[in-house]
């Protein structure tokens, strides 16, 4: 691709995404995108094939942003533990700093979208290969690092999902812990830390 294509693709993704974080998925089509990027609906369906293609390009945008967040991150030190229990409080700001965003990546909010099954594959490698690293680092002698990095995630996954579908709902007063951020803060870190524990995750 050259250059100056690339730097239009780039035009459009950066308006898809800014249609995905001020609209919600009902503003991702061909025309908000078009509109938010101060083109025409044709130019979109040229350089995407269409909704599907668009679509597919913004799921790859948004694992590019997590993938960027975990290549940011400080360093490896001596405390590998406390290395990983930093990624996973990141990827839970990450998750909250845009509910809609992690719900295109994770879940299926837009009717009849389902990515491109090489290109999910591709993303999900491409990022999670960072992941998996941090956990190889403290795995005890002979564990499957993969296997313990799947089931760390479905635990950070799970625990900062429910805190969103909670935070986009009224409080209920009964619930397991308090609607503050301080409290679903607090639950995240301790199931994550108990999670890592019950894997024998520890530092050599």
């Amino acid at each position: 691709m050259r250059p100056a294509d690339q730097g239009g693709r780039e035009r459009y993704l950066d308006a898809a995404l800014s249609v995905l974080l001020d609209r919600g998925v009902p503003g991702l089509t061909v025309r908000g995108v078009a509109e938010a990027a101060g083109a025409s609906t044709l130019s979109v369906y040229a350089r995407f094939g269409g909704r599907a293609g668009l679509l597919d390009a913004l799921y790859e945008r948004t694992f590019d942003s997590l993938r960027e967040l975990l290549e940011g991150l400080p360093p490896s030190s001596r405390d590998g533990v406390a290395d990983l229990l930093h990624l996973a409080l990141e990827y839970r700001h990450f998750a909250r700093e845009s509910p809609t965003r992690y719900a295109l990546m994770f879940e299926r909010p837009v009717p009849g979208f389902d990515p491109d099954p090489g290109l999910r594959s591709a993303v999900l490698r491409t990022t999670f290969t960072l992941f998996i690293a941090r956990v190889q680092r403290v795995c005890p002698p002979g564990a499957d690092a993969r296997s313990a990095a799947y089931r760390l995630w479905t635990a950070m996954h799970g625990l900062v999902g429910a805190e969103l579908m909670m935070a986009s709902r009224r409080p209920l007063p009964d619930w397991f812990i308090p609607p503050t951020e301080e409290a679903n803060e607090q639950m995240y870190r301790d199931g994550v830390t108990a999670m890592m524990a019950g894997l024998g995750l520890r530092n050599p």
